[in-house]
């Protein structure tokens, strides 16, 4: 979405923002500058002329980096070409690299000596662009803020897949560099794409307008089978414990939040822009029901298969979210938004998906329709074009406080259901368990952030019994 299209957002109260909380606690933590390393840039604005050949990097080769890497080079602002890849993992992107080819092939120019392989691949590839080109940020979120700081220091536009972060220190250590990103003009998107979804734009807008009255109530659901890597079986004797746990970063709350995090972000995101508000707390709870799969093999991550979380507003009102993963059961994945004079379908399938509408009343029938969506463009399409648009037009566009305020309010709900406690915004903030303090010493340092015990299973969340700790 470009300019005056935006929704204008969260011009929230002093007394219910979650960010005032985060300016405090930035104002009085002037250490945490120090223990990140930052001391100020002095960047003069960084963008790419408006006729220019924009190039593009790769970090992080799964499936969502080929997705991104497709939205980029379909862009038509301009030219734009794919020019260098890194994973840590060889088999990884020569498949993403593959993929890519039959339908990109003229906007790629990634010979083998600009494809690199391991865990310091990310500098070499930013090292083949740049000031103003833009660096793909794809790999579990654990590696987040350690490569947008190389891309801030190599002076890069970004665009960055969601969470964010997965824990408290890595939240303040990424605010930190968003506001040393905004010093230096550069342009980061965050994949949160609902927010560039036109059927939710124009029910915000119609929110907004008071056409559903006030909010008192908002339900969201992710329920399905197991996805992902969301249950993962004991590590072969061949594979390294970091590798294990990297390529099946759904399992390890510090590579990826767990499913909780990099599941239901995106619900959890936009109910919160539909209130114009964050959840200042959450209390909620989860189980693990099935331990083993069908042939009796334990499953060891650190995963629960059920989640219930009660959100609640500034205003007292409450959301609540339902997520599970589980065979044979009822599937629901949704967002509903409920109002004084009727209710709101926002996503009707999956994370966004449309045509979103509002009801006169509670009851969903197809005779109280009052209106519905028309728009269905793609908005992983449009939140690259946005981005593009931003570089070329030198447009402010940085959405990574916004992106960590969702990755905190989301971890908050996680830590409410792993603790048992009633988590605060503040609390998740301040929260000093950092999931893997030493990634910044890859590849020199190749620990793996979690060992398994003699059992072979991974610590797995304990509620009541470890209240102030995920694990």
């Amino acid at each position: 979405m470009v300019g005056a299209e935006r929704v204008q957002e969260f011009p929230m109260s002093q007394d219910q923002s979650p960010s005032t909380s985060r300016r405090q606690f930035l104002k009085a933590t002037g250490g945490v500058a120090a223990a990140t390393a930052l001391s100020g840039f002095g960047f003069p604005a960084v963008h790419t002329e408006s006729s220019g050949t924009i190039k593009v990097a790769l970090v992080g080769c799964g499936g969502r980096g080929g997705g991104a890497a497709v939205n980029a080079l379909s862009t038509t602002s301009g030219p734009i070409q794919l020019v260098a890849m890194a994973d840590a993992f060889a088999d990884r992107l020569n498949g993403c690299y593959n993929n890519l080819k039959p339908s990109m092939g003229a906007k790629m120019d990634v010979p083998e000596d600009r494809r690199f392989v391991g865990y310091d691949a990310y500098r070499k590839a930013m090292d083949c662009l740049s000031p103003g080109d833009v660096v793909i940020l794809t790999t579990p979120p654990a590696f987040r803020w350690v490569h947008f700081k190389q891309a801030i220091d190599k002076r890069l536009n970004v665009f960055m897949e969601k969470p964010v972060t997965v824990d408290g220190p890595t939240s303040r250590r990424m605010l930190l560099l968003a506001d040393e990103s905004i010093k230096a003009n550069l342009k980061v998107g965050v994949g949160l794409m609902s927010r560039h979804a036109r059927n939710l734009q124009e029910l915000a807008k119609r929110i907004r307008n008071g056409e559903l009255g006030e909010i008192v109530l908002m339900r969201g659901y992710r329920m399905h089978g197991p996805a992902g890597y969301s249950e993962s079986l004991p590590k072969p004797g061949d594979v390294s414990d970091l590798e294990y746990q990297i390529r099946r970063f759904h399992s390890f709350l510090w590579a990826s939040g767990g499913c909780f995090s990099d599941f239901y972000i995106h619900i959890i995101d936009h109910l919160a822009w539909m209130k114009n508000a964050w959840p200042i707390s959450a209390q909620a709870s989860g189980g693990r029901h099935y331990q083993t799969n069908g042939d009796g093999v334990p499953f060891v991550d650190q995963n629960l298969d059920t989640y219930s979380v009660e959100y609640t507003f500034g205003d007292g009102t409450k959301f609540y979210f339902d997520g599970r993963c589980q065979n044979g059961t009822h599937g629901k994945y949704s967002s509903y938004v409920h109002g004084t004079k009727g209710v709101a379908v926002a996503s009707r399938a999956n994370d966004c998906g449309g045509p979103s509408a509002i009801y006169r009343g509670h009851n969903m029938d197809d005779g109280k329709v009052l209106w519905q969506s028309t728009d269905s463009s793609n908005p992983y399409q449009n939140e690259w074009d946005a981005l593009i648009d931003a570089i070329r037009n030198d447009r402010p566009f940085n959405e990574v406080k916004r992106g960590v305020d969702a990755s905190l309010v989301t971890s908050m709900g996680r830590m409410a259901a792993h603790t048992g406690q009633v988590i605060t915004y503040q609390q998740m903030l301040n929260c000093e368990h950092e999931f893997a303090p030493f990634l910044e010493s890859l590849p020199e340092d190749p620990r793996a952030p979690l060992t398994p015990g003699s059992d072979g299973r991974y610590p797995a969340p304990q509620p009541g019994m470890k209240p102030n700790r995920e694990y």
